[in-house]
């Protein structure tokens, strides 16, 4: 089992640091004296393996850490409730959220640290069958209560952790995670660690998402792990230095604001040995520009919280320009299918279809959604969701997503939530939701609306709106307001046609549709004139919106 690994490293050099968070550098001693004191707690409190226990605690703080491997000692399920996006950890859930996810998952502890303390409490009086406890840490783990005599052996079949993922609705998803393929995620990263020596990590993601095997895996694996609240390029570049970081996991918007830092070329970074980084396609000109800036140590990497990564583009793959842009080759331990409509017969090379994957890394499914996983997970397959092809040397190419989903900033949207939202005000007679990438390859949400006649667009504060009424992950970074919006022959609204009239850069209009400006023609004869409608910002966000701590979070 990987806590027992993790364990048994800590065990060789007690004094040893493990973890570097903020001004605290905690001992493998410490951690482990931590574990053993949650475990005990835990246990003295009926937790068995089919137990459920939450963990809330502020942004990657070490205590999580100890929480949850306490958790899996006993051989029950952990679930982080603090906060639903695996690019940031300042995005909370609200606590009308949390109290749903903790009834929904039957949650009968809630671990919190002093920071989470008041939630915790807000928590509990919502749902009173939940017991708070405090994680041990500190001087309060010192010394750790008896251990029971002989821990539980995991059964491979219990779920390890539900993880969550981003609905239509802005509700998450609850991905449950089997003991045996977070066994196999932690087991796959470590045998991946460079030979070279221990691992320093840097984590500027969440350790409860995308990051946590990697954490667990180099923490087994004798090396230590440095934990950044959030994403500071100037930070990161620091820490590359300060600790000699030799790992990184980055969104791809970290690793532009990397490149456009001034003090990147100056910064010391011979100690890194990779930078991994995902979550949405990047631009290959920036990719070309990080190569010459940080030199083979890239990977990028494709992957979904129902699967894992699932391909890579390694970095001898950066060296070759025709190849930047694509998703890289499938892991050895993955079989991807190109497939037709619903499930067809796979398709030549070179056609797009829908992206298949089977892989020991995939999950067990969506807690409470029979409907939707009997669609995702099929005869040992995955539908991801994602539309793709391969290239003529092989490589696997992004071509969007099904339904016309829009992924950004970690989270995938529903241009349907969105539009359903713009059509309750009461000033919008149709709307219509498309992403459109940026200059850097970031898919922004934009949007298309008729008011109805008479309506004044200038008082229509529609982003602000769409904010309060779903998340400001939402919100439309362009709303453009036509006096007809154009249609395909079928008569739906052409987000083709209107993908291809709205500029990259939302603060600009198109060629000849600013305000004031000639009313472009559409191919299917409708006419328009596309101004954008001023925000006044996020505005007031209802009890079910996710809400932020800080400014600038990508």
């Amino acid at each position: 089992m990987y806590v027992r690994r993790i364990l048994d490293a800590l065990g060789k050099d007690p004094g040893r640091v493990v973890i570097d968070h903020a001004d605290e550098a905690v001992t493998a001693g410490r951690l482990a004296g931590s574990v053993r004191a949650a475990t005990a707690l835990l246990h003295s409190r009926g937790v068995r393996p089919g137990t459920t226990v939450a963990v809330l605690t502020g942004p990657n703080r070490p205590s999580m850490l100890a929480a949850r491997y306490a958790v899996h000692l006993l051989g029950a399920t952990s679930v982080y409730v603090r906060s639903m996006n695996p690019r940031t950890d300042t995005e909370t859930f609200s606590v009308a959220t949390q109290a749903r996810l903790l009834e929904d998952l039957r949650v009968s502890v809630l671990l919190v640290d002093d920071e989470s303390a008041e939630r915790g409490e807000w928590l509990t009086r919502r749902v009173p069958e939940v017991t708070p406890l405090t994680i041990p840490w500190g001087a309060a783990a010192e010394p750790p209560g008896p251990l029971p005599a002989r821990l539980p052996e995991p059964r491979p079949e219990d779920l390890a952790t539900v993880e969550f993922t981003s609905g239509s609705t802005g509700r998450p998803k609850m991905v449950a995670q089997r003991n045996d393929t977070r066994e196999e995620l932690v087991r796959r990263l470590a045998h991946g660690l460079d030979p070279r020596g221990p691992a320093t990590l840097l984590s500027v993601t969440p350790i409860s998402h995308t990051t946590a095997p990697m954490a667990d895996a180099v923490l087994a694996s004798g090396g230590r792990v440095v934990l950044h609240d959030e994403f500071d390029a100037g930070d990161v570049l620091d820490a590359f230095e300060r600790h000699g970081v030799t790992d990184v996991y980055l969104a791809v918007p970290h690793l532009y604001r990397l490149l456009d830092h001034p003090a990147a070329p100056l910064t010391d970074l011979s100690s890194l040995r990779r930078i991994t980084y995902s979550g949405t396609p990047a631009a290959p000109a920036r990719v070309a520009r990080a190569v010459e800036l940080f030199g083979d140590v890239l990977i990028q990497v494709y992957g979904t919280t129902e699967a894992g990564g699932i391909s890579s583009l390694n970095p001898l793959d950066h060296r070759e320009p025709e190849l930047l842009g694509s998703a890289g080759r499938p892991f050895p331990w993955v079989r991807v299918e190109i497939r037709g409509p619903g499930g067809g017969p796979q398709v030549e090379r070179g056609v797009t279809g829908e992206i298949w994957i089977s892989s020991p890394t995939v999950t067990a499914g969506y807690i409470g959604d029979e409907e939707r996983t009997g669609t995702v997970f099929r005869d040992g397959w995955l539908c991801t969701g994602d539309l793709g092809h391969r290239d003529r040397y092989g490589y696997l190419r992004l071509d969007g997503r099904i339904g016309d989903v829009i992924k950004h900033g970690g989270l995938k949207l529903d241009p349907a939530a969105i539009e359903e939202a713009l059509m309750r005000h009461p000033q919008v007679r149709q709307a219509t939701v498309f992403g459109v990438r940026d200059r850097d390859w970031v898919e922004q949400v934009h949007a298309a609306v008729e008011l109805y006649s008479g309506a004044g667009h200038t008082s229509c504060d529609l982003r602000g709106y769409v904010a309060a009424a779903l998340t400001p992950e939402h919100t439309p970074v362009r709303v453009s307001v036509w006096p007809r919006l154009p249609l395909t022959p079928s008569g739906k609204p052409d987000r083709a046609y209107l993908r291809s009239v709205s500029p990259p850069d939302p603060t600009a209009d198109p060629a000849g549709v600013g305000a004031g400006g000639p009313a472009p023609s559409s191919p299917r004869g409708a006419t328009a004139r596309a101004d954008p409608v001023r925000a006044r910002g996020p505005g007031h966000q209802p009890d079910h919106a996710s809400s932020r701590t800080r400014k600038g979070v990508p």
